[in-house]
């Protein structure tokens, strides 16, 4: 780490979501050092740009925090490959990116001396730099060993997003909720833009878009426990 707190940043994943992470850490003053190949990289090199594309390997040699932003069946095995070729370094921050996992996917990092972040920004993510305006809107669950703790909320900050602390046991139920929401919410803006258009409504997407969003923000709202009003002072 720089005198400074700031990071080598690398990348592992050129998804949607690895680019844009790297970006937002990138705005936050850290060096990004690189990241691996991906099926687009012009979508990766226009968010991230002047990056250098590396194998995993090399990646993982070059930073002091190393994000995992690949898709869920891969990432215990990633996490193990770098481990059984002695990649991991010793202090060396490792931070994944998905919902269902909690630390205990990182063991094998850090058994190697790695310090073991999850930290899930709850955003749906386009890929393009569009999405460093919502992370600043949403918020981000956040799983570290105790000790650590305040580093991984730090780093959700650094996204721009709102850290909360979820225990390790509850990281299935937690993933259960993004993905009832995330599921549910596509299966039926499909399904009432299908009847629409199948009864001639041009652009059923636009029509629908602002009763999908305020009736969205009002369940939300009613969801969302009212603040007390504070007793008046003496």
């Amino acid at each position: 780490m720089r005198r400074d707190g700031r990071l080598g940043v690398g990348i592992i994943g050129a998804g949607r979501v690895g680019p844009v992470i790297g970006a937002a850490l990138a705005g936050a003053g850290h060096a990004i050092t690189g990241i691996t190949g991906g099926s687009d990289d012009d979508r990766a090199s226009a968010v991230l740009p002047d990056v250098p594309v590396l194998d995993p390997l090399e990646v993982v040699r070059r930073s002091e925090l190393v994000v995992l932003a690949v898709p869920r069946a891969e990432l215990p095995g990633l996490v193990q490959g770098l481990a059984d070729i002695g990649a991991w370094q010793m202090g060396q921050l490792v931070l994944h990116t998905d919902a269902s996992f909690g630390i205990e996917v990182l063991r094998p990092a850090a058994e190697k001396g790695a310090i073991p972040l999850a930290v899930h920004p709850a955003m749906a993510f386009t890929g393009t730099t569009i999405d460093l305006r919502q992370l600043a809107a949403s918020y981000a669950a956040v799983t570290a060993p105790p000790a650590v703790l305040p580093i991984a909320q730090a780093l959700a900050v650094e996204l721009g997003c709102e850290p909360v602390v979820v225990a390790e046991d509850d990281r299935p139920a937690y993933a259960e909720a993004i993905e009832t929401a995330s599921a549910f919410s596509r299966q039926i803006v499909h399904q009432a833009t299908g009847l629409l258009r199948g009864i001639g409504v041009e652009n059923p997407g636009g029509y629908l878009s602002a009763l999908v969003r305020s009736t969205v923000d009002q369940a939300l709202t009613e969801a969302t426990p009212a603040i007390p009003d504070l007793p008046p002072e003496d």
